[in-house]
């Protein structure tokens, strides 16, 4: 008779080959999971190098070519526009008339001036003869002193009033003469602020002139970099449509204060005389400085956040590992971002893919070929 024993015997051995199987088949399944978490640990990065900084760095801003001396033109009295002659980009010199207001008002104020002096004209007759006939009267003792003296009085009135006439007519005709805009120095436009049919106001700018002469570039520094620009720095300048062109420039005025909403201050760098330079050529400035306190420029993809810090992942090369480093952002610039602090010459700074990094991750790095192109970019802040 077959019994439980006996079937229990012979299911045994089935059952410890069954146990080795599934414990082999976990451990091997444990096995590959760690195999597939540590690389995914490992994460490539693409790293910029911080280069070393010499004894001087270049500083590098843009500008637009200008005339020295700009004129914004305007009437000298108020009126309705009737003419405008002339348009941005024509030449003009000294007496070229401009643009005209509707002269009327001021033509009917010199016809009522010449009225008001051809009476003072008269009074002044009329007076004259009674003083004449006063001092006769008085030499022949036939009018008091009294009488006399008033005589005179009236006549040196009617003078003063004869010659408040003459200067009323005089300012009239001004007047005339300023209902043209004429210009004063020779130049080119360079903008047209009014228009025909528009009314201004005494004063109110209507055209721009650029006059001949010395030109210069107007650059905007910023704050932490004005105190190496002093009048009479001399600096380099190119321009963009001009490969070949490089003039020596010379700074000639440092604004006083900074502009409130750029924070930047003004400064103007005059340039030699040279056909080649027109108003409104882009202009680059070149200054060598000293060391001093110098930036590095980073990739805006490479600024991160953590509790509230801005902070960059710095790769340990012996470990090939990342860590966040605190640093002090100076600016932003068209390039990236300028770091003052927190960086050193040699550092390895990861450059994209900050939202993946972590603590002590570990990371592959690129190729040196690779790291050469990519840390390029990094440079002194100009």
């Amino acid at each position: 008779m077959y019994s439980f024993k006996t079937f229990n015997a012979k299911v045994r051995p089935f059952a410890r080959i069954a146990s080795v199987v599934l414990i082999g088949a976990a451990v091997a399944a444990c096995s590959e999971a760690k195999t597939e978490s540590a690389t995914e640990l490992v994460r490539p990065v693409k790293v910029v190098e911080i280069a070393r900084t010499g004894e001087t760095r270049e500083l590098e801003y843009s500008g637009a070519v200008r005339a020295r001396t700009e004129m914004n033109l305007g009437f000298r009295v108020a009126g309705k526009i009737t003419e405008r002659i002339v348009n941005i980009g024509d030449k003009v010199k000294p007496g070229d008339v401009l643009a005209r207001i509707d002269p009327t008002d001021y033509q009917l104020g010199v016809t009522s001036a010449e009225a008001n002096l051809e009476a003072a004209q008269k009074q002044v007759e009329t007076a004259s003869l009674a003083n004449k006939r006063a001092e006769q009267l008085f030499a022949k003792q036939f009018a008091s002193e009294a009488q006399r003296d008033q005589a005179a009085l009236a006549y040196k009135q009617a003078v003063s009033q004869r010659d408040a006439a003459i200067s009323s007519l005089q300012q009239a005709q001004n007047q005339v003469g300023y209902t043209e805009l004429r210009s004063d120095r020779k130049g080119i436009v360079t903008a047209i602020n009014a228009d025909t049919g528009q009314v201004v106001g005494a004063g109110t700018p209507v055209a721009a002139v650029a006059v001949d002469g010395d030109k210069e570039v107007q650059i905007a520094v910023p704050e932490l970099e004005i105190a190496q620009f002093q009048p009479g720095k001399q600096v380099k300048v190119s321009f963009w449509s001009h490969d070949g062109l490089l003039l020596d420039g010379k700074v000639r005025e440092v604004a006083g204060s900074a502009d409130q909403q750029s924070r930047t201050f003004s400064v103007r760098v005059s340039l030699p005389e040279d056909k080649r330079v027109l108003l409104g050529m882009t202009a680059r400035i070149e200054a060598a400085v000293a060391g001093g306190q110098s930036f590095v420029l980073v990739p805006l993809s490479a600024l991160a956040m953590q509790d509230g810090k801005q902070i960059v992942w710095v790769v340990n090369q012996d470990q090939s590992t990342v860590h966040a480093r605190d640093i002090k952002v100076a600016g932003f610039v068209d390039d990236g971002v300028q770091i003052a602090e927190g960086l050193q010459p040699g550092d390895l700074v990861v450059a994209a893919g900050t939202q993946f990094m972590t603590e002590n991750l570990k990371v592959k790095l690129p190729d040196a070929e690779q790291r050469s192109a990519a840390s390029e970019t990094d440079k002194v802040v100009r």
